[in-house]
């Protein structure tokens, strides 16, 4: 949807993927690195102690992922067409830089905040990004304001302990309502 292709651009997709893995594989900051793969092909990759590395490859298509959530543990047949290795071509990997770097640097500051033991950082960050994108779409905002935005709102925002589900949805509320008031400044 909309906003799907708005975080694609941003790349908050991705930064929100970087403070997942921290939290789903208990990683450290150091421990995570983004970079860009045109491609699409790769689509995740883990390094060993050995410096072997792992590649997860396919088609850029979410039927995979998504009939893999559907069919655990086990894998459904014939979902995607596998990757051709031999008409493949050329695989490529960059440093995110500029405005691509953006996006996953916030993710990085979250996870700093992460290690220190606060945890609101990340939930006003996904907040105040889904007011901005609304914003966006919306027509109330430019698209080089979502950035710029987060930015200076995560800069304002003191990071705390977010437990329970009502300090949670509290954080949640006060970014989307920061957003908006960042937007009318």
């Amino acid at each position: 949807g909309s906003k799907i292709t708005v975080d694609s651009a941003t790349l908050m997709n991705k930064a929100f993927e970087v403070i997942e893995a921290k939290w789903l594989f208990d990683l450290s900051p150091d421990q995570i690195r983004v970079v860009i793969h045109p491609q699409s092909i790769v689509h995740s990759l883990v390094a060993y102690r050995d410096g072997a590395m792992i590649a997860q490859l396919g088609l850029p298509s979410m039927k995979v992922p998504i009939a893999y959530a559907f069919g655990y543990p086990a894998r459904l047949p014939e979902i995607a067409p596998q990757v051709d290795l031999s008409k493949l071509g050329t695989l490529t990997f960059s440093d995110p830089e500029g405005p691509l770097k953006q996006s996953l640097d916030l993710a990085m500051q979250i996870l700093q905040d992460a290690t220190h033991g606060f945890d609101s950082s990340a939930v006003y960050l996904n907040g105040a990004n889904e007011a901005l994108v609304r914003l966006f779409l919306e027509e109330k905002i430019a698209f080089v304001d979502i950035i710029k935005a987060l930015r200076v709102l995560l800069l304002r925002h003191i990071p705390h302990k977010a437990e329970t589900l009502e300090e949670i949805l509290a954080v949640d509320a006060k970014a989307r309502q920061d957003a908006v008031m960042w937007a009318e400044e």
